[in-house]
């Protein structure tokens, strides 16, 4: 290293600060530090003892940034001190200097001197386009060295060599046990631009990679609803791997600039926290997917799974990404897995700008038809089915003669198959046929479960239920869906515990506390199930469906009259769609009246409902009525 140049690698305590990688180790362990607090406090480090002034770091880190400043320095600097687990009263490394800046307290030594004359010749080693060696990390340009440092870097090269040959060694040796993996998280990749507007594209990074690991049927990968719950907090990885049972995580970051897109990623087997593999991949940002496949493969092959001929094509391929229309479809997503009328409508909206921003674009297609389906749903009823499920069928088509290999279209169009056509047999072929290409689909199976209750298979309904639970433990819709489940099967008091669970991590969410009322009336506990209702339809905003199990809730306990207000007040809506003819049903079977709820069970046929609420334990006083047994066969179901 010639005399100006700066250090790599610095020290203070038990800790070490590797400048050209951005890490902050502590006693040789990782610790996350985000880009911009990383920087402030590399600057910190230059001038240890002396004081940094807040102009001093505007200047370098925050140079067009007016209105944010402070808010944005003040959060790096609490950051720093949260991973050096520092404090303001009394500090051990950085010090506040009030209305002035800040000074790094701790002596700083640099240390590792020859680490770039080592790398830089094995950068002369390696021919551009060569993966780099099993267990190290090639990032970053060649160095100029002065003929002085050769002797050295050789050394360093000799030195290295045999480090990776005793690795390889390790890694491939028919005496050491491969890593039982099984399980991995993929942690919400970070964005290190600096600009919170490229979120989005993080997020798509992170869902891409989650999509394309999901392929793999010997791995259990967790859906992108659970790990977004991680974005931004900061826990131990073990305390996050066991919240999510899993083996392993996959952590790194994402760095997006002009028409350049940098990833980077990790494999860390938990609990014991060993690094696994990391790697960095760059390329333009038409090439963004590409790299996501590339970091699924190296992932499928450090955590040695056998792939099938199908997977290991899948895992081969890429497309092409449109950025604008991929915002378009995560925000579709997000709005669509709150489950609520303004939520469905949004993404409604969302998804069809993603499509007109790219007409080819197949997974805006399935969001679509996601979204038409749930909004002529019994449980939403913002269309009717009429009008809701052929246009979702419509998607899902769509979808599918964009690319056949999709998991999600597939399943798209086996939920609308079930909803309107009734066709049954096909629409089990579709859901078998998602699973196959994607087993980590968690939406596949959660459907596919509501599927197979329709059919009366219970104990495989469960299963699927759990199944999809497993594949993303914090969906609040999955969770509470395996409570209805539980319901159905009339397993009373497990649906109750189940929909406690769920209302543990989303308390605000309106469908489990809907499940919650639906269960405790089952029981007979009615003051604590409409108490629950009441919650939902308050939550809610005014939910059909919700409203007619709080009448039925009254017909059952014996409150007749609050019963048929709701009633009248349902039945004189000018605007109520035909999907609340089922509601209806259910409210009178509270009532006794028997021969209302098979009228409007009738009009609910003629506008092709989604018939998986006959299946609730509330229409077990019509299983004898002829005219009810009827109606399942014209539905095309086995009494």
């Amino acid at each position: 290293m010639q005399a100006n140049d700066p250090p790599t690698r610095l020290g203070f305590g038990v800790f070490e600060v590797d400048l050209r990688a951005g890490q902050l180790t502590k006693s040789g362990r990782r610790l996350r530090l985000q880009e911009q607090p990383f920087q402030v406090l590399a600057m910190l480090l230059e001038k240890p003892g002396e004081l940094v002034t807040r102009e001093e770091l505007r200047s370098r880190l925050w140079p067009r940034t007016v209105v944010d400043f402070d808010h944005g320095l003040n959060k790096a600097i609490s950051k720093i001190r949260e991973a050096l687990g520092d404090s303001v009263e009394g500090p051990r490394f950085v010090e506040t200097v009030a209305r002035r800046g800040y000074r790094f307290l701790a002596d700083v030594t640099v240390i590792d001197i020859a680490d770039r004359q080592r790398k830089a010749a094995l950068d002369d080693l390696a021919r551009p386009g060569d993966p780099p060696p099993v267990g190290l990390t090639v990032a970053g340009t060649s160095l100029k060295r002065p003929i002085r440092a050769y002797a050295w870097a050789l050394f360093g090269v000799c030195l290295a060599t045999v480090l990776v040959a005793s690795i390889f060694w390790l890694l491939v040796s028919p005496n050491q046990s491969p890593p039982k993996i099984r399980s991995l998280a993929v942690l919400p990749l970070e964005n290190l631009s600096g600009d919170a507007a490229q979120d989005y594209f993080a997020d798509g990074m992170t869902e891409e990679l989650i999509t394309h690991l999901g392929q793999i049927s010997a791995l259990r990968v967790i859906s992108r609803t659970s790990v977004m719950t991680y974005k931004g907090i900061r826990k131990p990885l073990a305390q996050i791997a066991a919240a999510l049972n899993v083996d392993a995580v996959v952590e790194g970051s994402v760095l997006r600039s002009g028409e350049r897109v940098r990833i980077t990623a990790q494999l860390i087997q938990v609990p014991a926290d060993k690094h696994m593999w990391a790697q960095s991949y760059e390329g333009d940002i038409g090439d963004a997917l590409a790299l996501q496949s590339k970091v699924a493969r190296t992932v499928a092959e450090q955590i040695r799974v056998t792939l099938s001929r199908q997977e290991r094509a899948a895992l081969e391929r890429s497309k092409a990404m449109n950025p604008e229309a991929f915002q378009a479809y995560l925000a579709g997503r997000y709005f669509w897995n709150k489950r609520t009328k303004d939520g469905l409508k949004k993404a409604i909206d969302y998804f069809n700008q993603a499509i007109e921003k790219d007409p080819n674009y197949a997974e805006a297609y399935t969001g679509l038809a996601d979204a038409y389906a749930l909004s002529g749903d019994w449980e939403y009823g913002i269309l009717s089915p009429e009008v809701a499920f052929p246009k979702a069928k419509a998607a899902a088509r769509k979808a599918l003669a964009l690319d056949d290999s999709l998991a999600e279209a597939h399943t798209s169009l086996a939920f609308a198959l079930d909803l309107y056509d009734w066709d049954w047999e096909s629409s089990e072929q579709e859901y078998k046929r998602a699973i196959a290409l994607n087993p980590g689909y968690a939406t596949a199976h959660h459907w596919y479960a509501w599927h197979l209750i329709v059919l009366g298979r219970n104990q495989e309904a469960l299963s699927e239920s759990r199944k999809a639970e497993s594949l993303d433990p914090l969906s609040p819709i999955i969770s509470a869906d395996l409570a209805d489940a539980l319901c159905v099967a009339h397993l009373y008091e497990e649906s109750v515990q189940q929909s406690r669970k769920t209302l543990e991590l989303h308390p605000y969410f309106a469908v489990a506390h809907y499940q919650l009322g639906q269960a405790l009336a089952q029981k007979q506990m009615y003051n604590e199930a409409i108490a629950e209702i009441r919650r939902a339809i308050e939550l809610s905003g005014g939910n059909t469906a919700f409203e007619s199990k709080l009448a039925y809730a009254y017909a059952i306990s014996g409150r007749t009259e609050e019963a048929l207000n709701i009633v009248k007040g349902l039945e004189a809506r000018e605007s109520r769609p035909s999907s609340t003819d089922p509601h209806l049903a259910l409210i009178y079977v509270g009532l006794g009246d028997h021969d209302q709820a098979m009228i409007w069970l009738n009009k609910a046929y003629q506008a092709r409902f989604n018939p998986s609420i006959l299946m609730r334990p509330a229409f077990d006083p019509l299983r004898s009525d002829a005219r009810f047994l009827d109606l399942l066969r014209r539905i095309g179901l086995r009494p």
